[in-house]
């Protein structure tokens, strides 16, 4: 064998699971089909909407024409980079609440409920200002905030406040719901992503990485054995004792299909032998999908300041020589977690606020100074699927997430609009608000809205769900709770294809903790539960805030 353990993509999970293994004395091969993690577009964290768009650190997949948009086909970024989408994301760090974890467990993910989950989180954690005793404080992944200077910032916590929210020190802590601090995976002015909190460590305790593209899991006998991987002309089979796929929401479930496991008829379509027919790969897509309420400020205190070339050459020079300044910040630096309306139990809506007018493509708005949030659903009941377009494996998944296919999700987007519109008018944004870019002011009846949302609408990249953990005995489980494939030996799952439901917020921090927590499935350990009681609104039946 050349590895006791072989795991197939060095992205959060991947990362998370290697060093681990790693640790406990086991021999571990990574295997990465992208590159060097080193570059300035990486590393500086003001930076972050160069990576995501460049070929040689994203896999560059795109939707099939989304149904509910217009037919529009939307960016689905993946990290092709040591890291994996650690390394090119937005740094925004959410663990998901409390009441997340416990509805995976009810859906048959057991194990996997929020006391069985926060030791891993605190494990995982070095948090610089976070809530004690819910939060770790030696763990490999650094946690910070960002300055918050601009007043735009306060602005939008206290706005919050006006309109009769609540706030919150640690939206990671005891009580997510409220206005607050946004915390990032950054540290002393740098992403810190999953490579270098996990990889590094576990290549100086023996850990290989080898490049290539992993074309198939080698099956024989119903159990896994190895990889075949392909790196120009080359190709090699890498052989261990146990495989895990930590791969993406795309491209795991691309493999197994690729690999013999997956929906009888698909693989059949392709001329792939079945090895175990699980309908459940490459189902149960999900995502956020966000819009950017925009408004022009009246003051010049945005970002914009920066968006010209002398600006963005200032603000290059001052983190490279001293990581400081406007670029060792993401710039989300302000968040909120709020319910739509009474009788929903805890936030189903997520803010990202940013203190300048731009797209995550890095388009600037024509009318200069300005702000935004970043505002959408959480638990939107529409699925997608991921399917093969080829039995090649150099061809791309057809990926379709049927976003917007639930009546709810048109009534849930109407509702951000208005909570949004209604926050920006408080007294805290008087003396910076000009008029609304986006959606406008004549945007108002229900038509209106539903037309800027198909038009508009973002994905927010937190795929999920492709290969979801349950019961051994439910047909649409792909993994059990403790990772492994179901109808195949040696073989596992760690990534957020796993998730049986995405998480409030963004998904790094969740993708981190699997990887952390497999990998204790995967030595036959595990840490004791946790019973800390997160706050939930005394009045949430009959209150929105």
């Amino acid at each position: 064998m050349d590895a006791d353990y072989i795991v197939v993509g060095a992205g959060s999970a991947g990362c998370a699971m290697a060093y681990r293994l790693a640790e406990a004395g086991r021999s571990v091969v990574v295997v990465e089909h992208g590159g060097w993690d080193g570059g300035p577009f990486i590393n500086m964290p003001g930076a972050l909407s160069y990576p995501m768009n460049m070929p040689i650190y994203d896999w560059g997949y795109r939707t099939e024409p989304e149904p509910h948009l217009g037919g529009r086909r939307l960016a689905a970024p993946r990290g092709k980079v040591l890291g994996g989408s650690s390394s090119i994301n937005g740094m925004v760090y959410v663990r998901g609440h409390a009441m997340d974890y416990d509805t995976w467990r009810d859906m048959g993910a057991d194990g996997w409920g929020y006391a069985d989950v926060l030791p891993y989180f605190r494990r995982m954690e070095t948090s610089h200002g976070g809530q004690d005793g819910w939060r770790g404080n030696d763990g490999p992944l650094h946690v910070s905030r960002g300055p918050r200077d601009n007043p735009l910032t306060r602005a939008f916590v206290e706005a919050g406040r006006q309109a009769g929210y609540g706030t919150t020190d640690d939206y990671n802590g005891e009580k997510q719901e409220g206005f607050g601090p946004m915390e990032a995976t950054i540290h002393r002015g740098e992403r810190w992503s999953a490579a270098k909190a996990y990889l590094r460590p576990a290549q100086k305790l023996g850990a290989r990485v080898v490049r290539g593209l992993v074309t198939r899991v080698v099956i024989e006998e119903g159990r896994a054995r190895g990889v075949e991987v392909v790196n120009g002309d080359s190709r090699e089979t890498l052989r261990a004792g146990e495989v895990i796929l930590s791969a993406s929401a795309f491209n795991t479930p691309k493999l197994l299909m690729l690999s013999g496991i997956g929906p009888a008829a698909h693989l059949a379509e392709h001329g792939i032998d079945v090895v175990a027919d699980r309908p459940g790969v490459g189902a149960n897509l999900q995502d956020h999908l966000e819009l950017y309420i925009q408004m022009a400020a009246t003051q010049p205190v945005s970002l914009f300041r920066y968006w010209n070339l002398l600006g963005k050459a200032y603000v290059g020079a001052r983190w490279l020589f001293s990581r400081t300044g406007p670029g060792a910040s993401n710039q989300f630096e302000s968040a909120a977690f709020i319910r739509s309306r009474a009788g929903v139990a805890y936030p189903d809506i997520q803010y990202h606020f940013l203190p300048i007018a731009v797209r995550y493509d890095g388009q600037a708005a024509a009318e200069g100074h300005g702000f935004q949030a970043h505002v959408g659903p959480m638990r939107s009941a529409s699925r997608g699927r991921v399917r093969l377009t080829s039995s090649d494996p150099a061809a791309p998944p057809s990926i379709l997430f049927n976003y917007m296919s639930d009546p709810q999700d048109w009534e849930d987007f109407r509702t951000c609009i208005r909570l949004t519109r209604e926050i920006f008018a408080q007294p805290a944004f008087a003396p910076y608000a000009g008029h609304e870019i986006q959606p406008g002011a004549d945007a108002q009846d229900d038509a209106a809205l539903d037309a800027f949302v198909r038009e508009h609408a973002e994905s927010a990249y937190h795929p999920c769900g492709t290969a979801r953990m349950g019961r051994r005995d439910d047909p649409d489980a792909v993994v059990d709770p403790e990772g492994r494939v179901i109808g195949v030996e040696g073989l596992r799952v760690a990534d957020s294809s796993v998730f049986p439901r995405i998480t409030n917020g963004n998904l790094n921090a969740p993708s981190i903790l699997t990887g952390e927590k497999m990998a204790d499935h995967v030595l036959g350990r595990r840490l004791a539960p946790e019973n800390a009681e997160p706050w939930v609104h005394p009045d949430w039946r009959t209150a929105q805030r």
